[in-house]
């Protein structure tokens, strides 16, 4: 058996991105670069301004700055980047560790709805293996955050297992339930094509505070009385709760390492995810740092690879 394995070591892109598209809530351009980054940078936003970086924020849990409608990170001097998640789950769910991401405006381009285009963008320019070991944020213990009839609950687990359900008083959503063991052909096939949704009842409230001006039907399912009203339909059987499952991989990617655990959501969304992930760093038995191993190492025959991780400290 060889001693290497997937997931070993840290990744990062193999060569820069430009992409271009509207804020789904500004309605403004955006260009957005992705840059290739050395191991142990994280996934971090540069916001720039007349092409001069003027805010570094880490996608960390810590520097959530508001969860409506979206994920919005920002830092203590008022910079902020909202709508991260399609982005940041296409670079979680195609195992991806490092990167840049330099924006030069408040909002992620909304693209499609989904984080297809860039995951075509990444598959396009390739991955790179970097030599360092990944870590991992191994749950030790059950973690449950309760917010009236929904609830959140992240458990241990040797992989990364995502189960996600929905209920929404539509007979065009209704109760939704998908769960799968993530990998980055999981998440490519099954999640990466799922589009946002909002129901058209919402639009003009919306609009007046000043939400969801880039929206249209080329990059939101909108959900009319009785009807999808987008022409060409739903990409998926059950693409609600597929798009919700690609939200809470981008959201619990901010726990800022790949998690090993099980995350159940039931009638959950960005703040649930949010909620889960602050309760489980607060508390400091109920988690802990391993690193994969060294790819020069030996490993048993018998020994599946998470039981080889070298457990670390917080």
């Amino acid at each position: 058996m060889s001693n290497r394995f997937i997931g070993a070591r840290q990744t990062t892109i193999a060569r820069e991105i430009e992409l271009t598209g509207t804020g789904v809530h500004s309605g403004a351009p955006v260009s957005v670069s992705l840059h290739p980054a050395e191991a142990d940078t994280g996934l971090r936003f540069l916001v720039t301004k007349r092409g001069r970086v003027i805010a570094d924020i880490p996608a960390s849990v810590q520097q959530v700055k508001n969860l409506t409608l979206c994920t919005v990170i920002g830092d203590d001097h008022g910079n902020t980047v909202s709508t991260v998640e399609h982005l940041l789950a296409a670079l979680r769910g195609l195992s991806i560790d490092n990167c840049y991401i330099e924006i030069d405006s408040k909002e992620v381009p909304i693209m499609d709805g989904s984080s297809a285009m860039f995951v075509e963008a990444i598959d396009e320019v390739g991955v790179t293996e970097l030599q360092t070991p990944r870590t991992y944020i191994k749950v030790l213990k059950p973690i449950r955050v309760e917010d009236g009839d929904c609830f959140g609950e992240i458990m241990p687990h040797s992989g990364f297992h995502l189960d996600i359900e929905i209920d929404f008083d539509t007979p065009l959503i209704g109760r939704q339930r998908l769960a799968y063991e993530m990998t980055p052909g999981v998440f490519r096939n099954e999640l990466s094509r799922a589009r946002t949704f909002g129901f058209m009842s919402d639009v003009e409230r919306l609009w007046k505070n000043g939400l969801a001006l880039g929206a249209n039907l080329n990059n939101t399912v909108a959900i009319g009385d009785d009807k999808v009203m987008n022409p060409e339909g739903l990409r998926y059987p059950e693409e609600f709760v597929r798009h919700k499952m690609l939200d809470a991989v981008g959201d619990l990617s901010l726990a800022g390492h790949p998690l090993l655990c099980k995350y159940r959501s039931v009638r959950g969304g960005h703040r649930l995810n949010a909620s889960v992930l602050q309760a489980l760093l607060a508390d400091e038995y109920a988690w802990t740092i391993v690193h994969a191993p060294r790819v020069r190492d030996v490993v048993p025959v018998n020994v599946s690879f998470p039981e080889v991780f070298a457990e670390g400290t917080h």
